[in-house]
């Protein structure tokens, strides 16, 4: 069947107005893609990564919704739907009154010294369970409903939504978490919603040592991966409740246009870094618009904000990053980096973590990306060093320093999801 699909595929692909060029040239990538031994190793290895838990990976104790969201495709392949439907449930019973959706949860046993200034929420409906969150961030409520959609079309389990989490639905208590962002992190001058100054799509601001919580200390900024996380989320919000699409349509469309309107460089074909609400925390000398956002833009473009033109010129920048910088794939994270001393938290050097690592954890997102919209050739081409590493290293690291050397957690599963997805979807586009 894997072969009948590629004489397929490659039968349309010759017949259609193609950019890639000439018909020798698309023999040659797609001859190279069908005999490439590394997509079935790599999807092997990514289903045993997956089937081995769903914490975040070895350096992480929590389920964490950034994360789940990234490899649940996979886990419903791998895991019984019940369990997958608990793990989602803890984030929904932990979920706080207002609204807000936890970053992660863990088991009260597992911690050493009881519930602690980290682990700060609970819930009667959870008893066994405390959660933390970010504060910085504003992606954990979006990540949920995210992760729910694709639940429920891997499994058909439309049943889900109503299941009661108390007092509540589950489809209600989605909704309660987009009020909390509306509520909580919505700024009325640029209608965006907003969080602490972070690199990207990170969870570390530069004015503490560690830097995932809010406070004096912060300065607030609007950025374009928090608004395509949400703009995506209520995409699938109103396809999952339709009855509530006349409430939450307009509210998409004010958020996309305001994104394109105030955090589009038009001139510069890219998004800028941040709106500052009170001032920045860099250097007035530093000219923060200089750097490109990979993570933010990629959300961006599964959000639909940028047309198939504008996806390429993303994508030529991105390759011009790597280049320039001596990386090894368009996971880079930004380019240039925030410079030294920018942030207290000792990890976030230039090309540290998220300050210009390179994460597969983005970059397998930007391959599902270029699929969806046209560019095979480019995903293949882009994909093929980040499954080389994997093979190499075997296993699927938290990030890659600029030399390509691996850091982190050795079992991402976050990683080994979204590359499981990309190759899927190279395979059967």
């Amino acid at each position: 069947m894997k072969h009948l699909f590629f004489a397929l595929a490659s039968s349309a692909l010759l017949f259609s107005c193609n950019p890639n060029g000439s018909k020798g040239k698309q023999e040659e990538w797609q001859s190279s893609m069908k005999n490439d031994s590394s997509f079935q190793l790599v999807k092997n290895m990514a289903t045993n990564t997956i089937k081995s838990g769903f914490n975040a990976g070895d350096g992480y104790e929590e389920v964490w919704i950034r994360d789940y969201n990234t490899f649940i495709n996979l886990a419903t392949l791998v895991h019984p739907h019940e369990q997958i439907k608990d793990q989602l449930l803890l984030f929904f019973k932990l979920q706080g009154t207002d609204g807000n959706i936890a970053d992660g949860f863990v088991k009260k046993s597992s911690l050493k010294n009881g519930i602690s200034d980290y682990y700060t929420m609970t819930s009667l409906l959870a008893p066994d369970h405390a959660a933390h969150k970010n504060t910085v961030e504003t992606d954990q409520e979006t990540s949920l409903i995210q992760a729910v959609s694709k639940y429920i079309k891997a499994s058909q389990d439309t049943a889900f939504l109503s299941i009661k989490v108390g007092n509540s639905t589950v489809k209600d208590k989605m909704g309660d978490a987009l009020q909390f962002l509306m509520n909580e992190r919505y700024n009325i001058t640029y209608g965006l919603l907003w969080g602490a100054t972070t690199v990207d799509w990170g969870d570390v601001q530069p004015e503490h040592d560690w830097g995932v919580h809010l406070d004096e200390n912060s300065h607030i900024a609007l950025d374009i991966y928090d608004n395509a996380m949400f703009l995506i989320a209520l995409d699938n919000y109103m396809e999952l409740v339709p009855e509530k699409a006349s409430h939450w349509q307009p509210i998409r469309d004010n958020i996309a246009s305001n994104t394109m309107k105030h955090l589009w460089d038009e001139k510069n074909q890219k998004f800028i870094p941040h709106i500052y609400i009170n001032g920045s925390p860099f250097a007035s000398d530093f000219d923060e618009n200089q750097i490109y956002y990979h993570g933010g833009t990629t959300i961006a473009i599964e959000a639909n904000l940028l047309s198939k033109e504008q996806i390429k010129i993303a994508l030529d920048k991105m390759v011009k990053n790597v280049k320039d910088a001596g990386a090894a794939t368009i996971g880079l994270t930004i380019y240039p980096t925030y410079p030294a001393g920018s942030f207290k938290n000792k990890g976030m050097y230039p090309y540290g973590y998220q300050n210009g690592g390179d994460w597969t954890w983005f970059g397998g997102r930007m391959i599902q990306q270029l699929v969806k919209n046209g560019y095979e050739k480019e995903a293949y081409e882009q994909m093929k060093p980040m499954l080389d590493r994997v093979v190499k290293n075997k296993g699927f690291y938290e990030w890659n320093t600029k030399d390509n050397k691996p850091e982190g957690s050795g079992t991402f599963r976050g990683e080994a999801g979204v590359l499981y997805d990309a190759i899927t979807l190279l395979e059967n586009h």
